[in-house]
């Protein structure tokens, strides 16, 4: 098995530089993400590493090889590409597709060996296009068109399988579907892998490491625990609104402006559907009282109008009801999610109390 070596990579269109400086080493049984903001470059550095670009400056070697100084038989025997565009075919089947996978090996007649037609059926079974066998490629969906050129691009049995957006246009079954299937090709054939996703749960999920692109540079670096955490994701995207929650990988809306008119009682996840219910309905909150490591505390800091808290590991002290009680004064309403208490929590059962002497409590 192979990796794969940029150095000092430049990668544009013709006179064009997109991307400059980019440097990286994809190991055999590894997953190189790259994310970053649209027009960042990563597809352009991709379509570079793969040979369907030259390179504007610096070196990509396959193995102890310069990538673009191979024959194109001997690089599509090493390299797979898997690119969102369409494919324009005529006349052929999704088997025809995936068999094309099989060109570098087979002679100038294309004829596919036994051998071949049993990569083809086995790589057409890991992606589930088998029922598509005989059915004309134009005529799919474009989730099936996705897993058939995965099927083709696993046909050629590479040792590096760059892929560019893979998850587009899949339901989220099929998304989990592949991303597991390359996680298997990975452990069980060490293929080494890069490729560019925008949905940043998946590839904190699935990356040994990120490489996030900012204005056609290498911004930053890192295991995916490294790149989610401190706030990064949001100064790598240059978000404006809303804000990011690196424990759950995912965005979250701006919080309703103006005073809380509601107080949600939560805490274990309890409150997390109530927070985001409000958020739509553009009605401001008051969130509490919650332990800092609280299931529901993130989603909280980013959607309610105030939070009231106490450390993590901490029990909810007098201090904290009487702040939360004259939070709760101020509020027409009082939702309580949580259904459980305990010694650390009890506490809150005054603000119960409270809201139901009040009248308040819906």
């Amino acid at each position: 098995m192979m990796q794969l070596v940029a150095r000092s990579l430049a990668a544009g269109y013709r006179r064009h530089l997109v991307c400059d400086g980019i440097s990286f080493t994809v190991e055999p049984g590894k997953i190189l993400t790259l994310i970053g903001p649209n027009g960042a470059g990563k597809s352009t550095i991709l379509k570079t590493i793969a040979a369907q670009l030259p390179p504007l400056g610096g070196t990509v070697l396959l193995g102890d090889r310069v990538l673009h100084e191979m024959p194109e038989p001997a690089v599509a025997r090493e390299l797979s590409l898997f690119l969102t565009t369409r494919l324009h075919t005529e006349l052929m089947t999704c088997r025809d597709v995936v068999e094309s996978g099989r060109y570098p090996y087979t002679g100038r007649l294309g004829i596919l060996s036994a051998h071949d037609h049993e990569v083809v059926e086995e790589a057409m079974a890991l992606t589930h296009v088998t029922d598509l066998a005989r059915q004309d490629f134009t005529c799919i969906s474009d989730g099936q068109r996705q897993r058939v050129m995965l099927a083709r691009a696993i046909a050629q049995e590479p040792s590096v399988l760059v892929l560019d957006e893979p998850t587009s246009y899949l339901d989220i079954r099929h998304k989990l579907e592949l991303l597991t299937l390359i996680k298997q090709l990975v452990r069980e054939r060490r293929t080494a892998v890069i490729l560019s996703l925008h949905e940043l749960e998946l590839a904190e999920r699935i990356s040994d490491r990120l490489l996030c692109i900012r204005d056609g540079r290498i911004d930053r670096t890192g295991t995916p625990e490294e790149i989610f955490a401190g706030g990064y994701i949001a100064s790598l995207y240059g978000m404006t609104q809303g804000s990011f929650n690196a424990l759950y990988g995912v965005p979250e809306l701006s919080p309703p402006a103006g005073l809380p008119e509601i107080f949600v009682l939560g805490g274990g996840g309890s409150g997390i559907p109530v927070y985001r219910r409000l958020q739509r309905e553009g009605r401001p909150f008051a969130a509490g009282i919650l332990p800092e490591n609280d299931l529901d505390y993130p989603v909280a800091r980013a959607l309610a109008a105030q939070v009231i808290s106490v450390p993590a590991f901490s029990t909810v002290d007098g201090a904290a009801v009487e702040k939360a009680l004259a939070v709760m004064q101020q509020c027409s309403e009082v939702i309580v999610c949580c259904k459980a208490y305990g010694t650390v929590n009890a506490a809150c059962k005054r603000l119960i109390e409270a809201a139901e002497q009040g009248g308040k409590l819906c």
